[in-house]
């Protein structure tokens, strides 16, 4: 069954490429476990689990500061959108007002 999703200019197939993507990413979690355990203990592996977890360690700093720069940006336009709408709410009440 091929499911299809419209768009401006007609419709494309998106049937086979759902499974693709589902596949490569059970593949790359596989390969993530395997990397991660130790040979020692499960008797398989690569044993990176001490270098992911310097990895993360090391990235985590600046993921929190880019998330935190995005919220802040969030933030700010959350404040203009909510300005604006109170502005155009007012503008509606007054033209209520002007008509009655």
């Amino acid at each position: 069954m091929v499911i299809y999703e419209k768009i401006s200019s007609g419709y494309i197939a998106l049937g086979g490429l759902t499974m693709v993507a589902l596949f490569v990413g059970f593949i790359l979690i596989a390969f993530t476990v395997f990397a991660a355990l130790p040979p020692e203990v499960a008797g398989f592996g690569l044993g990176w689990g001490n270098d992911i977890l310097l990895f993360l360690r090391g990235c985590m700093p600046i993921l929190a500061a880019f998330i935190g720069l995005v919220s802040v940006f969030i933030g700010i336009a959350d404040l203009k959108d909510k300005k604006e709408a109170k502005k155009e709410e007012e503008a509606a009440k007054a033209g209520a007002k002007k008509d009655s």
